[in-house]
Order: structure tokens, then sequence, then C-alpha cells
């Protein structure tokens, strides 16, 4: 590791054990008023590094206090991985499946009615459902696939103070269920540089192409005026590097073996960056939110939580 990786890595797995005690950045009043202000947990982040993603999972979630703060007794949940392509899990394409069985089965045992998760994928939703490890996955633990790729389950939604995505077709999943995770993968991406948790929010929309000819940067910052997820859990496990999204092959992975939780999905995005390499404002969404007061890239000023397993 040279020098200014540890820098970059440093912030969040350094030796101390906090870095300010500061809520939040504020949040722009045009947020879509259909859910109460979010859940925040015991810190504003938490950064595992461990070799066990199940472990560090319950280990973090232990942390910012249990599942139970985001999902109460007879609540629905919808559950977003990122499973978007027809490859298997050694690929690291997709989300780990064993992360998101964990994340199913501990919103059941607190209390959940059910648990529904879906991605509207790239590939054929089939082969990407089956093959990416992740379809058994969550039925084992419980939880159900629901299908993502088909336009009558879409409905026209208006996004207030948007600059550039001012309405989207947003899958009934996430209007219709309570409580909302997103649990996308750090992986390079050909036309962003890096894809996490806000650019995951493009697997709930169904004319994601509108984005793309219209400043895809601006139009990802956009969807979060109408909704952010609850709860945001980072897959930075095995991480793609290069060759993004998709990758051709398992050299284009690098071994970071680290997991981050919180609700604030700027933030997690700009931790998630300084994993990977890079600087939150150099990646153009994220200083986009930032300037739009979506969230801060500014993390010296959050409750981070650093754990080693």
């Amino acid at each position: 590791m040279d020098r200014r990786d540890f820098i970059r890595k440093g912030f969040l797995f350094g030796t101390a054990t906090g870095i300010g005690m500061s809520g939040l950045a504020s949040v722009s009043g045009n947020l879509s008023l259909l859910r109460p202000e979010s859940t925040k947990g015991n810190y504003d982040l938490v950064a595992v590094r461990g070799d066990d993603i199940v472990a560090m999972f319950e280990s973090a979630m232990q942390e910012m206090g249990g599942m139970s703060l985001w999902v109460k007794p007879g609540q629905t949940v919808v559950v977003k991985p990122n499973i978007g392509w027809d490859v298997v899990p050694e690929r690291a394409a997709n989300t780990n499946p064993d992360l998101v069985a964990a994340i199913v089965r501990h919103c059941l045992q607190a209390g959940a009615r059910r648990v529904n998760v879906f991605d509207h994928t790239c590939d054929n939703w089939q082969l990407s459902y089956t093959n990416s490890g992740i379809e058994k996955a969550v039925q084992d633990a419980g939880g159900r696939m629901i299908p993502g790729n088909f336009e009558r389950n879409y409905r026209d939604v208006t996004i207030p103070g948007a600059v550039r995505l001012k309405e989207a077709k947003v899958h009934e999943q996430i209007l219709d269920n309570d409580v909302f995770i997103n649990v996308p993968v750090l992986k390079h991406h050909s036309s962003t540089s890096l894809t996490i948790a806000m650019k995951n929010l493009m697997g709930i929309v169904f004319d994601r192409r509108f984005w793309h000819r219209n400043d895809l940067h601006q139009c990802i910052a956009d969807f979060c005026l109408y909704r952010k997820p609850d709860l945001n859990i980072v897959d930075a496990m095995l991480v793609m590097t290069q060759n993004g999204p998709r990758g051709t092959s398992t050299a284009d992975l690098v071994r970071k073996n680290s997991l981050l939780v919180s609700s604030d999905i700027v933030a997690i995005d700009a931790a998630s960056a300084l994993i990977f390499g890079a600087q939150p404002s150099d990646i153009g969404y994220m200083s986009i939110a930032d300037q739009m007061n979506i969230g801060s890239i500014d993390l010296s000023g959050k409750n981070i939580k650093r754990i080693y397993l």
C-alpha cells in the first residue's frame, strides 16, 4: 500500500475511535413527504474490516442499534441489492448473496411481515437472479424475489426540486413497502467512475435511459430528492476496480474486506469512495448531491464507528 492509499483508507480505518459528534448534514426542503424523517441509529456511519461478511454485518448492526430501529413488527420491507448481471458471485458484479440473506433474516427477526427483494437487471432478470446466487439465498432466508423488469409494475412520480430528472417511473415495491434497504456493491463504473448507493437507485426506475441521455450525474443526485433509502449497506469486500459495471474476469477484482452501514446515502458513498481510492469530490454525482444539500461528502464532522474483526 502506498502513502496516498494509506491516507485515504486511514480516514475510515484509523486508530481513533471517532471523528466528531455532529449530526447529519441538513437536507433539502424539497424531499418527498411520503416518509417521516429517517432513523439514524447510534452512529452516522459504521465501517467494518474483516473477512466474514455476515459476521461483519451483524457486528455493524449491533453497533448501529439493531435492525429493530428501522423495521417494526408487522411492517413490510423491500431490499434492493445489485443483481444486474448474469455472473457468479465470485465475479463480484452483484451484491454478495450471503449478505443479502443475512439482511432478510434480520428484518424477519425484527418482526417484518414480509421481505421482498428485487432489481431492474441489465442482463436477463431470471438468469441474473439465479446465477448471482441471490435468489436462492433470499428464498432460503425466508424472503421473496420480485421481478423488476416489467413496465406494468412501475408508476409515474414527480420529483420536486430536481434540476433534470423531474419525473420518473418507480417500481411499486418502493412505493408500497414500509421500509427500503439499499444494498449496493462497491465497484468501478465506466460512465460514472464509481457505482455505490446513490447510483444503485437506478435499479428501482424503469426509464433509466433518460438518465444516461440527460446528464447522468445530475439525474442520480436529483432522484435522491424523491426517495432516499431508510438504510444503506455497502458490500466492499471484493471490489471491481476496472471494467465495471459488469467486469470481464476475477482479474478486475481487489480484496478490500470492508462493509459500511449508514442511513445517510451521501456519506456512505463518500466513505466508500475513499475505500476504493477515490476522492468523493471527484465523483460528479457526489459533488452535485453535496452542492444541493442532499447530504455532505465531508466526513470530518460525522460520528463514525470503526470495527476490526
